[in-house]
């Protein structure tokens, strides 16, 4: 069966010429590693420490994605909304499948570059740790109520940094907190080049300034590595076109909704085509690129995601401005248990006190009275959609009449 065709990017066929081609098959031969990907041996942690020790077994990386994957942060990632929230639909992804997703993209193109896969698999676990309920909805409002009070800007790239690097305390590697921190998908670019970032000193600072300036700073970062770049273009594949199909899925678009003509099977055509074309520009240099023909097909399609999907009035919709102020007013609470110190009330039951507890196992503390603000943001931030409706079901009144709840059993459907 012969991939389907894309009529506003004809050039774009999901096939590598003869020249890529040899080039990839000739990598493959020879099983080693491009002069450009990055060597377990190169992995830089702030304690190098025997149980870190990069052995053949457990190369350095694989040690990072077994850290990543054992964390609390990465198991709630399964009960937190990709894009449609308030949806009793188990189809739709999750932010835990959209990791997946985004590892198995970047693994294919990894492989063809001969880049290094564990390190890919790492960053692209990782990569979302730091997410809030509801995707980019809950995101921005959560953001919102930070800044209001503090100046400082919430960005879940830069919160998924102080998870595995802050909250968890398990010594991830250099290379792998800053791919998490320059995934951010929603800044793509046609040509992805690595920053020459070496030490731990350079990388905090730049964190810093992510907290104070937002998106002024986080639209220039650039990856450490090559393995980070290719997550990055990987991010924008993996849910450009799955989302289509879930829109098709929640009934908010239908086959001829999009301009190219694919529907829900753009995704089918998305991955093999941008990944074509990613390797194609790519392999053999010293960076990640997209033919002008990949790159703009890739921002046109998001562009029509923005129009059709995330701004379409029903998904907006779920996101009353009451729901934005229960953030605001779930803020307030928690900042004020906090100062009370009340030790029975839930950011300290399911938040300070299981942090310390898994803390203390690795010889570390959280520091959560230092900055209260902060100590609340990393609460809210850790929620899944469940306990944030849950928590304000509790809290506020009416709450709960303003989760549009959809039940599994409607439009005539028994059980």
């Amino acid at each position: 069966m012969s991939m389907p065709q894309n009529r506003l990017a004809p050039g774009l066929t999901g096939r590598l010429s003869e020249r890529a081609s040899a080039l990839v098959a000739e990598r493959l031969a020879s099983g080693s590693l491009s002069p450009f990907a990055c060597r377990d041996v190169s992995a830089i942690r702030r304690d190098p420490c025997e149980r870190d020790r990069d052995t053949t077994l457990r190369p350095a990386f694989v040690r990072d994605a077994e850290k990543v994957m054992h964390l609390p942060a990465y198991n709630r990632l399964a009960g937190k909304t990709q894009v449609f929230s308030f949806r009793a639909d188990d189809d739709l992804c999750r932010r835990g499948l959209h990791v997946q997703l985004v590892a198995r993209v970047a693994r294919d193109i990894g492989r063809a570059l001969g880049l290094n896969l564990d390190l890919i698999e790492a960053i692209a676990l990782g990569h979302d740790l730091g997410h809030t309920p509801f995707g980019h909805a809950g995101e921005r409002f959560l953001s919102d109520a930070y800044h209001e009070r503090t100046g400082r800007w919430f960005f879940h790239n830069v919160q998924s940094v102080r998870v595995m690097d802050e909250l968890a305390g398990r010594n991830v590697s250099l290379q792998v907190l800053d791919g998490a921190l320059c995934h951010n998908g929603e800044f793509e670019l046609q040509r992805f080049e690595t920053s020459g970032l070496a030490e731990f000193d350079t990388f905090e600072r730049v964190v810093a300034c992510c907290w104070e300036r937002g998106a002024e700073t986080i639209s220039h970062l650039r990856p450490m590595t090559l393995e980070g770049c290719v997550v990055r273009v990987s991010d924008i594949i993996a849910y450009v076109g799955k989302d289509r199909q879930d829109a098709i899925t929640a009934g908010l678009a239908d086959e001829g909704t999009f301009d190219d003509g694919l529907g829900g099977g753009y995704n089918a055509w998305a991955l093999a085509a941008f990944v074509a074309d990613v390797v194609e520009n790519s392999v053999g240099e010293d960076h990640i690129a997209l033919s002008e023909e990949g790159f703009a097909e890739m921002r046109r399609a998001k562009r029509e995601n923005y129009e059709k999907i995330y701004g379409a009035g029903e998904v907006n919709g779920d996101f009353s401005h009451e729901i934005a102020e229960l953030f605001s007013a779930l803020y307030d609470h928690e900042l004020e248990a906090l100062r009370s110190g009340d030790e029975r009330a839930a950011i300290f039951a399911h938040h300070v006190g299981p942090l310390e507890r898994r803390q203390a196992f690795y010889g570390r503390s959280y520091d959560w009275e230092s900055d209260l603000d902060r100590t609340v943001v990393d609460f809210i931030s850790s929620m899944t959609d469940d306990y944030f409706m849950a928590t304000c079901s509790v809290l506020f009144p009416r709450a709960a009449e303003l989760f549009p709840r959809r039940g599994h059993f409607a439009d005539g459907v028994r059980a």
